[in-house]
């Protein structure tokens, strides 16, 4: 991989990592300085050649990222960020779309529907999902589906309002688990059904978000 490759590189980085953390692309001048580019113009000739790899789209100062295979060649699906969850005290689940985020298909496999969301709180930080731990701040890919298994990490939905959780059932009720080092985190215990919008099914890697 030649300087300017490795560039591209940095700069896909970049401009994943901000649109996945704050739903926003950044600037010609914020990618400059993160790469090391003083002119706008060697920023546009990156983008550019990354539209021309397939990762993203540019047009008339837009940014947008794609799905296509990935600058390391792997395959990817556009897949929605659907902002923040708590995974502490429940919070609103806000449904809007704050960015589309390209993830890989050994993650996000074909055939099942998917979403984003960012966890917020320490509730869930000693939770590992594939191995890896959810800590406040992370990104939880979450297969969308109607119901889930006991010992499924969750994302539930009680009174509109949205949490991640352990999912556990018994003696007619349902339990809600945190798995914390923090003590102050207590189950949340339900005598109805709650509503289940899908199963955390794997958390994104922070060196490429």
């Amino acid at each position: 991989m030649n300087r300017t490759e490795k560039k591209d590189l940095q700069g896909y980085s970049f401009i994943r990592s901000r649109v996945a953390h704050t739903g926003i692309t950044p600037s010609l001048r914020e990618i400059g300085r993160a790469v090391g580019y003083t002119s706008p113009r060697s920023v546009q000739l990156m983008l550019e050649r990354l539209e021309k790899r397939g990762l993203l789209r540019y047009s008339a100062g837009l940014i947008r990222l794609s799905g296509k295979p990935n600058i390391l060649g792997e395959q990817t699906i556009e897949v929605p960020l659907l902002g923040s969850i708590a995974a502490g005290a429940p919070m609103l689940a806000e449904e809007n779309v704050e960015a589309v985020i390209p993830v890989s298909t050994t993650l996000a496999r074909p055939g099942s529907k998917y979403f984003l969301l960012r966890v917020v709180g320490t509730s869930m930080n000693e939770a590992k999902v594939s191995g890896v731990n959810m800590e406040d701040g992370s990104i939880v890919l979450v297969r969308q589906q109607p119901s889930a298994d006991d010992g499924d990490v969750v994302v539930a939905l009680i009174n509109d309002e949205a949490t991640v959780k352990i999912l556990e059932r018994k003696n007619g009720m349902v339990i809600l688990r945190p798995k914390s080092s923090d003590t102050k985190h207590m189950p949340i215990v339900l005598t109805d059904n709650c509503i289940i919008q899908g199963v955390v099914v794997g958390v994104l890697p922070r060196d490429l978000y």
